[in-house]
């Protein structure tokens, strides 16, 4: 899956790079581009949704997850089609999910990599530094980062968060992981090489800041949740379900004719 914005520039590149053998199919999202994202997408094939007004980053997601659950697949990546994060390890992660190892996997720029090398602003990585370290120690994890565009679910994960209920901003990647962390998902990571360029998208400073406190914000939820001092509607995992059945042809319960392969995989 694609949540795309202004990424007429970049889209050529990152669905060159997707694995046609692997990915079933691209479910694209535009967020109300003011440039030829859309048209680009149609002439390479794609059926993109278009919102006709901006819904912002976590509202994009979630039309795309809805989409993606809605086409009964069983792991569903998302994938920036900026290009910052390489399409071509989305294979490797689709599979850490289809053999059953993980329910969740974090295209890490940090881990086995130095990322200031390979581009990414001092400041940018000082932040993330901080925000993962607070994050392990509140959320009792060892992720080597949070804070990732590139991402990959199973289908019974996904359509058991409430990602309804959380931010239509940015802070939604961030809801989103604390969510998997209640749920108690198997969570890994593989390394992931990023690409910073011109053309690719970046969040702002203002909204850098208001990500930063959104996160340890989301961090002081998640602990008064756990020991019962106060509820938050989008860590309730038990009131509602966004389940999004599956085709007749076989439920979320089922597994795959083939288990050792997705029956079906949305990039």
């Amino acid at each position: 899956m694609l949540p795309a914005y202004n990424a007429e520039l970049t889209l050529l590149r990152t669905i060159a790079d997707l694995d046609r053998n692997i990915v079933d199919e691209v479910v694209l999202v535009d967020d109300a581009s003011t440039d030829q994202t859309v048209a680009l997408a149609r002439r390479l094939g794609l059926n993109p949704i278009r919102h006709e007004r901006n819904l912002g980053y976590g509202g994009n997601q979630k039309s795309c997850y809805r989409r993606a659950l809605e086409l009964g697949a069983d792991i569903i990546v998302m994938v920036h089609p900026d290009y910052q994060y390489t399409p071509l390890l989305v294979p490797a992660m689709a599979s850490m999910i289809a053999y059953g190892v993980y329910d969740f996997v974090l295209g890490s720029r940090i881990l086995a990599q130095d990322a200031v090398a390979r581009g990414m602003p001092r400041h940018k990585f000082a932040a993330n530094r901080v925000l993962t370290l607070v994050e392990n120690i509140v959320l009792a994890q060892k992720l080597s980062e949070y804070h990732t565009g590139l991402r990959a679910f199973s289908r019974t994960l996904l359509a058991d968060l409430p990602f309804e209920r959380n931010s239509d901003d940015f802070i939604f990647d961030n809801q989103i992981i604390v969510q998997a962390i209640a749920a108690g998902a198997r969570i890994g990571e593989l390394s992931c090489p990023t690409h910073y360029a011109a053309d690719s998208s970046s969040i702002d400073l203002i909204n850098s800041i208001r990500y930063g406190f959104g996160v340890l914000r989301t961090c002081a939820q998640y602990r008064l949740s756990r020991q019962g001092i106060r509820s938050y509607g989008y860590l309730d995992l038990h009131s509602s379900r966004t389940l999004v059945p599956p085709p007749a042809a076989r439920t979320a319960a089922e597994p795959a004719a083939d288990a050792s392969v997705p029956d079906q995989t949305a990039g």
